[in-house]
């Protein structure tokens, strides 16, 4: 019989229940069997909705359960760090929820907890996990589009909530630590590289003092460019363009790309605007978060290095802090 982990869950968040509970509890390793709320009759309606055996009324329960094996924390971005490190001292692995800390220092300061205990940390960037990515990626490293130079990200989506953990400065919210996020994790996967200096333009939200727009432009080495755009104010899009010397490359559902559905890569040579070089590869359905779990389950059971670790959680922060300086300074900020 396959060994599977025992899964437990910080808090009850939007992302656990529609897509990160129902991806463990259908994976090959693993199963959610506790759930924890500082409201216990939440867990319980959890627990209870997803055929979870234990509810826990306060996360440092869950963590002290010893039926536990590793936690998923999508708690609130500023309990990011401190709860997971609770969750190392009680000797448990962790998959936290992006991003990873409020900035570059606090990201550190996990990886010190993370070495110290010797469990997995893992933050999660489930895109990583998709096939269409890994294509895009095949693509982009076997030269099928030239000298890749560019990559222009769009992700937005509307929610004006006051309520709503995004629209709330104090505890993280806000389009760059919530979406923004990607296009920077994404871009250097696809290059392979890090970014040297960073530029943004960001534009707050007037009550909640959130960042609901945010432009930026991230230099890497060799003259390639990342150009992004995200927001918490505008009309739902997601798009990625890869361009390179040779051919282009679109990815036209790269984020939330459905469990259920095919999903396609694109590529054209440019020949015409009219799409005569233009091919498509499709992507057969896959749950990239259940890819996701049972990664880091196999981590857990086996010690197979995780593909991304604290160093690559590291690296993105560093870039998310020059992002926000920039716009503070109105200036490129180094890395």
């Amino acid at each position: 019989m396959t060994p599977r982990i025992r899964w437990g869950v910080l808090g009850c968040a939007g992302i656990a229940a529609k897509a990160v509970i129902p991806a463990i509890q259908s994976s090959r390793l693993g199963r959610v069997t506790a759930i924890a709320s500082r409201d216990l009759d939440r867990a319980t309606e959890m627990a209870v909705r997803f055929g979870i055996p234990k509810a826990h009324g306060s996360y440092e329960d869950l963590l002290a359960d010893p039926e536990i094996d590793a936690i998923y924390n999508p708690l609130p971005n500023h309990l990011h760090v401190p709860l997971t490190i609770k969750a190392l001292e009680h000797g448990k692995p962790v998959l936290c929820e992006k991003p990873i800390a409020l900035d570059a220092a606090q990201a550190v300061e996990l990886a010190a907890a993370q070495k110290a205990a010797g469990l997995p940390v893992a933050e999660a960037f489930m895109v990583r996990h998709h096939p269409q990515w890994k294509t895009a990626r095949a693509l982009v490293t076997e030269g099928r589009l030239g000298e890749v130079r560019a990559i222009q990200t769009i992700f937005s989506y509307y929610l004006d909530d006051p309520r709503n953990v995004r629209n709330q400065a104090d505890i993280g919210g806000g389009g760059l630590f919530d979406v923004g996020c990607y296009a920077v994790n994404t871009a250097r996967f696809l290059f392979g590289a890090e970014p040297l200096r960073a530029i943004a333009l960001m534009e707050r939200d007037p009550t909640f003092g959130t960042d609901r727009l945010t432009s930026g432009l991230l230099a890497f080495p060799e003259g390639r460019q990342l150009a992004f755009t995200c927001s918490t104010q505008l009309a739902l899009t997601q798009k990625v363009t890869v361009l390179g010397t040779r051919a282009r490359l679109e990815i036209p559902v790269p984020f939330n790309a459905p469990a259920d559905a095919p999903t396609r890569v694109v590529l054209d040579d440019g020949r015409d605007l009219a799409g005569g070089g233009r091919e498509e590869i499709a992507i057969a359905p896959v749950d990239q978060y259940r890819e996701q779990a049972d990664a880091f389950a196999d981590a857990v059971l086996t010690g197979t290095p995780l593909e991304a670790g604290l160093d690559d959680s590291l690296a993105n922060m560093k870039a998310i802090d020059a992002l926000f300086r920039s716009a503070g300074s109105g200036r490129w900020e180094p890395l």
